[in-house]
């Protein structure tokens, strides 16, 4: 498995964010429009530099530790710190899948959550055609709390969608 930590997304993760969402994985499981519009990068990484100004979202680039690679981001897209819930998720790279860096990030992501935005409830919403990103989340300790049909559209096309969620007093 690739230890890999949390930064702040930023301006530095441009170029490697920008080919991370012209993957068709990420763009068939994510809520990225598709086509991306033009400048769609710097305005995901803009939305989440005011979401960390206002406390409302905030995003994180998985970059592998020692060389320092970007492998993906992991983000909180939702904060309601009101109710201490959070929505997160997380994207990896096609070249570093199948070797832990999801289940690492959300481990981390999770972490901070917790410890950060004193959460108490947490939640990923995942397509149910999803199998490896729902692999994730059971290795993270969620729990699958059923389907919530015919929720997601994107291209004209309707999709279940998953919900997952682990709270504060989980084992």
């Amino acid at each position: 498995m690739t230890t890999v930590r949390l930064e702040p997304l930023g301006e530095s993760h441009l170029d490697a964010l920008a080919d991370l969402v012209a993957d068709e994985d990420v763009l068939r499981f994510t809520r990225i429009p598709v086509p991306p519009p033009d400048g769609f990068p710097q305005a995901w990484i803009d939305s989440y530099e005011q979401g960390r100004r206002d406390g409302t979202r905030d995003g994180f680039a998985i970059v592998e530790s020692g060389e320092g690679g970007f492998v993906g981001v992991a983000v909180v897209p939702r904060i309601d710190r009101k109710t201490r819930t959070a929505e997160l998720g997380y994207v990896v790279a096609p070249a570093a899948r199948g070797r832990g860096v999801a289940t690492e990030a959300l481990r981390l992501l999770t972490q901070w959550a917790f410890s950060q935005l004193d959460a108490l409830r947490l939640e990923l919403m995942i397509s149910a055609d999803n199998e490896p990103s729902k692999r994730v989340a059971a290795r993270c300790g969620y729990v699958r709390e059923g389907v919530l049909r015919s929720l997601y559209f994107k291209q004209g096309l309707r999709e279940d969608t998953e919900i997952w969620s682990r709270l504060a007093t989980d084992p």
